[in-house]
């Protein structure tokens, strides 16, 4: 009975580490996908002391100066960025924009995939429409269901995006709906794509100008180290470069606006950094596990503590003999221990195999959400598990350990029974 509580609990932990790491895993996945790099090279440009333009200025030599300083890099795109509301003929609403060069977007053409109209027309059916290719022509404009059924509009339709340029002045465009894309978390709710000839035609920019150079790395852990290498690069190179400040950048424009420089100024932040107003879901699900993992290794290690004192009662007469015969009270000790941790060692083993095999086959079916709160909490339509070896370490060590800890009491108890009184005990 206790092998198995130890296996059920570790089974559970193993579950709850695989949702938290897959939470992240989806967050990762959506921030690089719609929003940032694993490392961004962006900034703010200030004609005048009380502007705050976040574009960045001499395109092509900063990518330059980023491809050749970059340890461990996959590629390097830029994107535009805007701000700006888009009007149906029926309803309007608020959007980030990002314009693109869909052809350089490989991992944004890997992630998405088109929605059909059932996802977003209350009496659409399962037809998939649109194509994200169409995205290299101008005036085109990519949605999500979301936006498309708020907006009430279907591939074809034309949208008008108002927004107001660096020198205060309004300005106007329309764009045609080429695709619409599955939602994918609640990030989708303000995200727009259109090339970047959009972006540069309603800001009245020049084509060196950019929102942001997307730095990818072959390896996304080692985001925050190698923006450091990077930034000490790009100011070796002559930028000037802004210190350190876990925002994103709309965040971040108010105070800018108020500061007393002109020119350009680079603002480096990693992945997480552009998508901070997000980290507290995975927070708050690791403070929930957290909570419910140590209550279960209190009641388990109260559990173990008490079945291995009822153990030593038992096997008083047993203990009693062994140490008649010769056995001293460290070997008692190092057999009653080395049996707790066998016990805990092969239940903990069993319990994360079946919590490993449990996240697979869960997140192999592709369990569809319902509940539009849950899927914005979980950034995603579907159930998304990852099971990672360290984790599944840490529980059975964790669980482990916790055995032969709470086995230590009645141990020493057993290694100081005298061998007469023990023999003699009446159970």
């Amino acid at each position: 009975m206790l092998g198995g509580a130890l296996a059920a609990v570790t089974m559970l932990l193993v579950m709850l580490l695989a949702l938290s790491s897959g939470l992240r895993d989806t967050l990762i996945r959506n921030a690089t996908t719609l929003s940032a790099g694993h490392i961004n090279v962006a900034g703010f440009f200030k004609a005048k002391a009380r502007d705050a333009a976040p574009i960045v200025t001499g395109l092509d030599e900063l990518k330059r100066v980023v491809e050749a300083k970059t340890p461990g890099l996959d590629y390097v795109i830029d994107r535009q960025r805007g701000w700006g509301k888009l009007i149906s003929d029926t309803s309007s609403m608020n959007v980030g924009m990002a314009g693109i060069d869909i052809k350089e977007e490989h991992r944004l053409l890997k992630q998405l995939q088109l929605a059909s109209r059932s996802e977003y027309q209350d009496e659409g059916g399962d037809e998939v429409v649109g194509d994200f290719s169409k995205l290299a022509e101008p005036n085109t404009a990519m949605l999500f269901a979301s936006q498309a059924r708020r907006l009430e509009v279907d591939v074809g339709d034309m949208l008008t995006i108002t927004t107001e340029t660096m020198d205060g002045r309004s300005n106007t465009g329309e764009a045609r709906v080429i695709a619409i894309a599955k939602d994918v978390g609640m990030m989708t709710n303000w995200s727009l794509f259109v090339p970047k000839e959009t972006i540069l035609e309603l800001y009245q920019l020049k084509p060196d100008a950019t929102g942001a150079v997307m730095v990818y790395l072959k390896d996304v852990e080692r985001a925050a180290e190698v923006m450091k290498e990077l930034r000490d690069s790009l100011l070796a190179s002559g930028y000037e470069v802004m210190s350190h400040e876990p925002q994103p950048f709309f965040m971040k424009m108010e105070r800018i606006a108020g500061e007393d420089w002109t020119g350009q100024k680079l603002d480096l932040t990693i992945w997480s950094d552009e998508v901070s107003y997000l980290m507290w879901i995975i927070t708050g699900l690791d403070t929930i596990s957290f909570i419910l993992v140590t209550i279960l290794l209190l009641i388990i290690g109260v559990g173990i503590m008490n079945t291995m004192w009822i153990a030593v009662r038992e096997r008083t007469q047993e203990l009693g003999t062994l140490r008649a015969i010769g056995m001293g009270r460290k070997r008692v000790l190092q057999m009653i221990l080395i049996e707790a941790l066998l016990l805990g060692l092969f239940s903990t083993l069993l319990g994360a195999m079946m919590g490993a095999l449990l996240a697979y086959g869960l997140d192999a079916s592709e369990i569809i959400i319902p509940n539009g709160a849950v899927r914005y909490i979980l950034l995603s339509d579907r159930l998304h598990l990852l099971v990672e070896a360290s984790d599944l370490i840490k529980a059975i060590a964790s669980f482990t350990l916790l055995t032969g800890v709470a086995a230590l009491g009645p141990a020493l108890r057993a290694a100081r029974l005298q061998p007469v009184t023990a023999i003699h005990t009446i159970q």
